[in-house]
């Protein structure tokens, strides 16, 4: 799923464990792949994948908490219909 959310300064550190927003400034907005989801010492999260390189967050991954910085807000999907699609290799 693809979707996109509000990123404060406070994301630029995200090292480990599960974000949510705490403090600083908004410096936009990003858009990232939603792969799967978890609890984590009682907080509900997406694991996301971020398009920063590996060597940020968890190998550039990350988790962020359900419902935070508006990520929930524009989730989109598809499932694509492969009988209609010609591919040519």
């Amino acid at each position: 799923m693809e979707t996109a959310f509000t990123v404060y300064s406070d994301f630029m550190n995200y090292e480990s464990g599960v974000y949510h927003h705490v403090s600083g400034s908004v410096e936009g907005g990003h858009a990232i792949k939603i792969l799967g989801w978890g609890n984590e010492s009682g907080m509900d999260y997406w694991l996301c994948a971020n398009s920063w390189g590996p060597d940020w967050g968890l190998d550039g991954f990350f988790k962020i908490k359900q419902g935070d910085c508006g990520i929930d807000s524009t989730v989109y999907a598809c499932t694509p219909d492969i009988k209609t699609t010609s591919y040519k290799f």
